[in-house]
């Protein structure tokens, strides 16, 4: 393919780059003294990791795991986006040279490396080489070239950390549009094999070691598992998942593309592969849920690869409570938009209207109970405010832990929603300064809830890494340096003919991880390091509760129910009864006035401490509950005077109650009160 070729093609790619960057010298063969940690058998010539020293083991005299929790990244992503965006691969069994190649369009020069010249500015031009010279790649702004080699992870482990989240992600959308690849678009079908790419990987460490099990990279499906892992110094690989149409839930012109079948089916198979957390929307709206924005001119070239990959634009509207989604840019994107069809424009948006119109489908809902039913975490990120706050009312209905925030991309305002229902969040890794300060933002919060603290890494996701702070800035990191533990040394680390140095190179690779941590330590203190070694415990416990979880039995089931007021039609029925029936497609309505109540027979008494109303559009604004063990004695154990509707759950000290009123104070619209569904438990 010539440059002028490419050339005509850089539209296409300018948005794809843009959607993507939003997302997304030789060793011993041996080991010289039969240490655990050192290889048996390491390929030679391969990568050096530059630390001495053993892996701390065990647990803390609290019998708690420690470590680092790197809760975003993307070993594998070179296999996704047809398996030409991101070039070399994290292991070979030919060796190093095979692995740390350029992309065949990269050569000889970087004349075709569209992509580069996109992100990286200039004419896109680089030394393609990587073994052994790497004189380009792999660097903190290239955003092409992988980042993930075993060997810079193997530094990470020995550094300190002891869990890695490996999302599994692509984007058919990103895929078609990219004119370099050699393999087919679907989803799941990348998906599938960067999974078993792990797995692979997780076969070539133990190779060096003597055998199966015998490595430090271990894929684990269970927060059991991951403890027996850390607890033996080694690192516990957790598989997730982050695309764009999981299950084919795409969304064609507001008609969804897959079904409640193909859901089950998809949760199914992803469980089957081990993986335990996954993302259902990233970056354009689809089937489940709408996203969170992206702002300035990005969020205009994200706007038009919706439209191009749904037919419809974002649309946007007042939010109603202190959350928001990034504001959408109104900066053009002119290449972006040429892509658009004639007479098509990207349309305007009011400043104060931030929110996405489109929340969690009620496809969305049935896949979060999905999730819930087989005890996998749900990464929030990503998705609307409007969407997020749903799948947190449905958490809290059913007092669960799963939730996550890996990597910076919800609003900080749902912070200490997640950490109440024992969730675990994780911060972008942002360069030191930033990073400490925006840890400082939720410090008090941590320490109240007494939880640790992650970072997502996102390497090999497209979105960019910590710029060298530079020899002369202040407390630079000083070579060598000991692990947070204090058992092992890091020297500068060096691959090949290349030596790399966090305070001039910025964090080019994974192997710079443990660097970085020490540049946080230098700038922000050792109390947040010391939240970040609190991190695997804290992820744990997220994971190990969410597993445990059992759904409390709902005693409203077919409850006997009366109401004050039932509204008539002759088409279908707004019986009492229609909130208890277990069919959120049914529902009780009562008259167009303030004063109402319905009220339940829960059959006997039962100890009670939490009830959950799932609105239909007329909600209460106002309204309390009431119990009684006899019927005529009553006294309120929960009210509000802020109802917005949605689901709201009632949560009080448990308390021996036979029957349950609402009582229906003030409506929050002009008509009556419309109650789907009411849960006891």
């Amino acid at each position: 393919m010539t440059t002028s070729h490419a050339g005509r093609h850089a539209g296409i790619v300018t948005l794809l780059l843009l959607v993507l960057a939003a997302a997304l010298t030789p060793t011993s063969s041996s080991a010289a003294a039969g240490n655990w940690w050192d290889p048996v058998a390491r390929p030679a010539p391969d990568s050096r990791t530059g630390v001495t020293g053993e892996p701390f083991k065990g647990t803390d005299s609290a019998g708690r795991v420690r470590g680092f929790v790197d809760a975003h990244n993307h070993i594998m992503s070179n296999e996704a986006f047809g398996g030409r965006l991101i070039c070399g691969k994290a292991f070979s069994e030919k060796g190093v040279a095979d692995a740390l190649k350029d992309c065949p369009e990269h050569y000889p020069d970087g004349s075709l490396a569209v992509f580069d010249f996109i992100t990286g500015g200039g004419d896109g031009r680089h030394d393609p080489d990587g073994w052994p010279t790497f004189a380009d790649w792999p660097a903190h702004d290239s955003l092409t070239h992988q980042q993930n080699y075993y060997a810079w992870i193997e530094r990470a482990w020995r550094g300190g950390q002891r869990v890695l989240v490996n999302d599994l992600v692509t984007n058919g959308v990103i895929c078609s549009v990219y004119f370099f690849k050699d393999r087919s678009c679907d989803e799941m079908t990348s998906i599938r094999l960067q999974a078993q790419l792990t797995y692979r990987m997780q076969d070539y460490v133990d190779s060096m070691y003597g055998g199966p099990g015998k490595g430090w990279f271990r894929v684990v499906t269970g927060s059991a598992q991951a403890r027996e892992v850390i607890e033996q110094g080694k690192l516990a690989v957790v598989l997730g998942v982050e695309t764009s149409e999981p299950f084919g839930c795409k969304m064609i012109l507001d008609v969804a593309q897959c079904d409640r079948e193909d859901i089950d089916a998809g949760l199914d198979e992803l469980y089957d592969l081990g993986v335990r957390s996954m993302f259902l929307c990233h970056k354009f709206d689809n089937a489940l849920c709408g996203v969170r924005f992206d702002s300035g001119a990005l969020g205009t070239a994200v706007n038009v690869g919706q439209f191009l990959s749904t037919g419809t634009f974002w649309r946007t509207e007042r939010c109603t409570g202190p959350q928001h989604d990034n504001p959408i840019g109104l900066a053009s994107a002119p290449e972006a938009e040429k892509r658009l069809p004639a007479g098509v424009e990207v349309p305007s948006y009011d400043a104060d209207a931030q929110c996405n119109v489109r929340g969690l489908t009620e496809l969305g809902e049935y896949a979060v109970r999905g999730m819930m039913k087989r005890t996998m975490m749900l990464e929030i990120d990503h998705m609307s405010v409007k969407a997020a706050g749903r799948v947190l009312d449905l958490f809290e209905s059913a007092s669960y832990p799963g939730v996550l925030s890996s990597h910076s991309w919800m609003d900080l305002n749902w912070t200490e929603r997640v950490y109440r229902l024992g969730g675990f969040t994780a911060q972008y890794m942002n360069g030191s300064e930033q990073f400490v300060t925006e840890a400082g933002r939720t410090e008090q919060l941590r320490d109240a809830y007494g939880v640790g603290y992650g970072f997502g890494t996102d390497m090999n996701g497209v979105g960019g890494w910590p710029a060298p702070r530079g020899r002369d800035a202040p407390n630079p990191v000083t070579y060598p340096y000991r692990s947070v533990d204090g058992g092992s040394v890091l020297d500068r680390q060096t691959t090949g003919q290349r030596t790399w140095d966090l305070n001039t190179d910025g964090a080019a690779h994974y192997g710079l991880v443990p660097d970085w941590i020490e540049d946080i330590r230098r700038v922000g203190g050792q109390h947040v390091v010391d939240d970040l070694f609190r991190g695997a415990e804290s992820y744990l416990t997220t994971w190990g509760a969410t597993e445990h979880h059992r759904p409390a039995a709902n005693l409203a089931s077919d409850a006997r129910a009366t109401a004050s007021s039932a509204e008539w039609s002759p088409v279908t029925s707004y019986a009492p009864a229609r909130a208890v029936d277990g069919d959120r497609g049914t529902r009780w309505a009562s008259d167009w006035s303030d004063d109402q109540w319905l009220r339940l027979d829960l059959g006997a008494a039962h100890r009670v401490s939490r009830v959950t109303l799932d609105w239909e559009r007329a909600y209460g604004s106002a309204y309390r509950v009431d119990v009684s063990t006899d019927g005529t004695n009553w006294r309120t154990v929960w009210s509000t005077t802020a109802g917005d509707g949605g689901l709201d759950t009632a949560v009080f000290p448990p308390v021996e109650a036979r029957h349950v009123r609402l009582q229906f104070l003030r409506r929050g619209t002009q008509w009556g009160y419309s109650v789907r569904e009411v849960e006891v438990r």
